[in-house]
């Protein structure tokens, strides 16, 4: 059976800050939107269009995530990403990756070459290597935004990602980032772990930006999922809920969360979130506040 309902979300972090130009990222997510468009209708899974999204979202030194990311209070660039497909829930996932361009692409990698769910730090990266995955130095970092960076609060965050569903009815999602300006070195947030930044079943596709520390504290990925599954409760209500379980421990973001029916969320209690999704009627949208 296909499902004929394609959709596709994608989010580019809840870092956006008012009176911030976002014209360069509101277009080049649109593109990716439709790019992603395209291929779910030329029959692409849902695993690969995430893939290909966030692998696009971190090239372009637009948002804190692949090029765009933030050093840590030691210099040095430690990247984060996980991805999820909805059957059978494989996963794959890297941590505190160093020296390679996209984690999104090492993290498919530990999905369909090892027996693992997450690879970090050293191992992780002499595994992508010897995937043969493209390697980089600490001069391919694109500068960050100063008018982010500064922010205590928002701009230091910018994590991708992306939600799919294709036309077999398979979902997946996929979770990239640099973290945070300033980080300790070897911190890990919640977007390489499944269930916090990254969740994929049979009926929601999940991927979170924000204070990750909470989205770990709140599992705020798996949350949304198991309150739709067991609390019977409808896909906005379960992603508010979970991030007001978010605001009350202190912290703060926005998640795309998507259903085996087309239904989209994309709520945030920051200043902004960037974000772009093609809806079941195929019209696309391209927002940040």
């Amino acid at each position: 059976m296909t499902n004929k309902c394609l959709s596709l979300v994608l989010h580019g972090g809840a870092g956006a800050l008012s009176g911030q130009d976002y014209s360069a990222e509101l277009s080049h997510m649109r593109g990716l939107i439709e790019a992603g468009r395209d291929a779910l209708r030329a029959g692409a899974s849902a695993l690969d269009v995430v893939m290909e999204t966030v692998a696009g979202l971190e090239a372009s030194g637009l948002y804190v995530a692949g090029r765009g990311a933030s050093p840590n209070s030691v210099g040095r660039y430690e990247l984060d990403a996980s991805l999820m497909a909805g059957p059978g829930r494989r996963s794959g996932a890297v941590a505190a990756l160093e020296g390679f361009a996209s984690p999104i692409r090492a993290a498919r990698a530990v999905m369909e070459a090892t027996p693992h769910v997450l690879l970090a730090g050293e191992g992780a990266a002499a595994f992508a290597a010897a995937q043969g995955l493209e390697r980089i130095g600490p001069d391919w970092f694109a500068p960050a935004r100063k008018s982010e960076t500064k922010s205590s609060k928002a701009g230091s965050v910018g994590t991708v990602g992306c939600v799919a569903l294709d036309e077999t009815g398979a979902l997946a999602a996929a979770t990239s980032t640099g973290g945070t300006q300033g980080k300790l070195f070897g911190r890990v947030g919640d977007s390489p772990i499944v269930g916090a930044g990254v969740w994929a079943d049979d009926r929601v596709a999940i991927s979170c930006t924000g204070t990750g520390e909470m989205f770990v504290r709140t599992a705020a990925a798996a949350q949304i999922a198991f309150r739709l599954r067991f609390a019977g409760q409808g896909l906005a209500e379960a992603a508010d809920a979970a991030l007001a379980d978010v605001k009350a421990l202190g912290g703060w973001g926005g998640l795309i969360a998507l259903t085996a029916t087309g239904e989209i969320a994309m709520p945030f209690n920051s200043q902004g979130m960037k974000r772009a999704a093609l809806h079941p009627d195929g019209a696309i949208t391209s927002e940040v506040f």
